[in-house]
């Protein structure tokens, strides 16, 4: 009778193991090149400001099915951003530096990886951004991006991946278009 007990106990305690919850993955939008600190201009964090609606202020990677439902959102339960998107964004921005002429306002809009069939995935971020003078005191241009890419995978690590590229070239987007102010 021991020896049976002993081996149920045995065999409770490894099922106890092997059902432990795993720990979500954090992730964020990769290694920057450079980092604003690095050229000692702290004071650059001031200079960009990055909102969203309440929605975006979560850790957690969103998604819509929308070969299902074009209203419903889902999460994945694994998986979440380090930090707030728009905070990651924000670091994106200061990381990528030439920003010293003005005063950024970027307004989130959409950050989602969007289903349009079970394998078939991709990433959208829509944000507008305004440029102010370095005195906050006017608008300089207001613009509106809209980009997306396919996911390579249809997953959650496609889209960390998806919305690392996404916001590079967001970034790069916003020097193109802040350089092109410069002229006027």
């Amino acid at each position: 009778m021991k020896l049976l007990t002993g081996i149920l106990m045995i065999l409770f305690l490894s099922a106890g193991c092997s059902m432990t919850p795993k720990q979500p993955a954090l992730h964020d939008f990769g290694l920057t090149t450079s980092s604003p600190l690095d050229n000692g201009k702290p004071e650059a964090e001031s200079t960009i400001t990055v909102d969203a609606p309440s929605w975006l202020w979560d850790t957690r990677i969103r998604y819509r099915l929308l070969y299902k439902s074009l209203t419903h959102i889902g999460f994945y339960a694994l998986d979440l951003w380090i930090a707030p998107p728009p905070e990651l964004f924000r670091q994106q921005l200061l990381a990528g530096g030439k920003l010293s002429n003005y005063r950024l306002v970027i307004r989130l809009l959409e950050f989602e990886q969007q289903f349009d069939a079970l394998d078939k995935a991709r990433v959208v971020l829509r944000f507008s951004a305004e440029a102010r003078s370095p005195d906050n005191q006017r608008t300089v241009g207001i613009q509106t991006f809209r980009l997306e890419q396919a996911t390579a995978s249809a997953n959650a690590a496609g889209a960390v991946a998806g919305f690392a590229g996404l916001t590079r070239q967001a970034t790069d987007r916003i020097h193109g278009w802040l350089s092109g102010l410069a002229g006027k």
